[in-house]
């Protein structure tokens, strides 16, 4: 159980108020953390906060998460949770946020043009000033001025190196390898440029505030191919018809991101893989057939 006096205690230091604690309830956070709400008297108002626990060695991917959040909440796009404080108490790292009350159904045209937005903000470079994680896994962001290069070594290199640790099939690995050698075929008339990312887009960290408003979380920020992530809100499903219409009328996508979508979502089944292992390999599999007979 985390040392809750030790987070209130940093949670008022960060704050500069009172905070006497109330209530702490587990609330569903995910199969990564442990996630709870912590209801307290804030200079005689009562406030309730989001907070993520997990093991101390998982600091970082807390402080990680926290300028990732900042990033965005600077791109003034969409909202996100305003993170307050992270550190570590008694055995446990913690990351504690804003908490907003979330609903599944608002404004998609407002979520759609807010990530337009969003990517509009750019950087030099591809990647970010610090790694950070996709679920539990490392994710590098060393800065490059060349995307190929970028997702042939740090996204999908990564992973098939983590495939092969986890005992992936010779054929996927050798065929993965093949791929990405191949991967300027897919840029050949399309120049991405260094968007902010949320970088773990599916449906599960997207919703509405209760005034119907969108909020995007749990991110993994860095600056990379805008088209990353829409192609990730395709891969589980859950975002409407009425969102992609309103980001292309905001800024319309490349007609070769219909193909280059199964490229950057193969990242994502890849990391399935190796967090989860079952089906996704042979998802993966089928995934890197058929964009190497695109290149064929």
């Amino acid at each position: 159980m985390p040392d809750w006096q030790s987070i209130s205690r940093q949670m008022q230091i960060a704050s500069g108020t009172i905070l006497a604690t109330d209530t702490v309830r587990p609330v569903g956070g995910g199969c990564i953390n442990a996630a709870y709400a912590l209801t307290g008297n804030q200079n005689g108002n009562q406030q309730t906060f989001f907070i993520k626990t997990n093991t101390a060695d998982s600091l970082s991917m807390f402080e990680a998460e926290v300028e990732g959040l900042h990033a965005l909440i600077n791109s003034h796009s969409l909202r996100v949770p305003t993170p307050i404080c992270s550190g570590i108490a008694g055995e446990d790292a913690y990351l504690v946020m804003e908490h907003i009350t979330l609903q599944g159904t608002g404004d998609d045209a407002q979520l759609g043009n807010g990530l337009a937005t969003m990517h509009q903000a750019r950087c030099p470079q591809f990647g970010w000033h610090r790694h950070n994680t996709i679920g539990s896994t490392s994710q590098l962001n060393h800065e490059t001025d060349n995307w190929v290069t970028f997702w042939a070594e740090q996204r999908l290199g990564t992973q098939l190196e983590l495939a092969g640790q986890n005992r992936a099939k010779r054929s996927l690995l050798s065929r993965g390898e093949r791929l990405q050698t191949t991967l300027a075929a897919f840029f050949t008339d399309y120049q991405p440029v260094p968007s902010l990312l949320h970088g773990d887009l599916w449906s599960g960290n997207a919703a509405f505030d209760s005034q119907g408003q969108p909020v995007i979380f749990d991110p993994a920020v860095y600056f990379g191919d805008r088209e990353t992530d829409l192609a990730m809100t395709e891969l589980f499903g859950g975002f409407s018809s009425t969102f992609y219409a309103a980001y292309n009328a905001a800024w319309p996508l490349d007609a070769g991101y219909v193909t280059r979508k199964m490229l950057y979502n193969l990242y994502h089944i890849l990391n399935h893989f190796n967090l989860f292992g079952g089906g996704y390999e042979s998802q993966a599999q089928g995934m890197i057939d058929r964009l190497l007979s695109e290149c064929a």
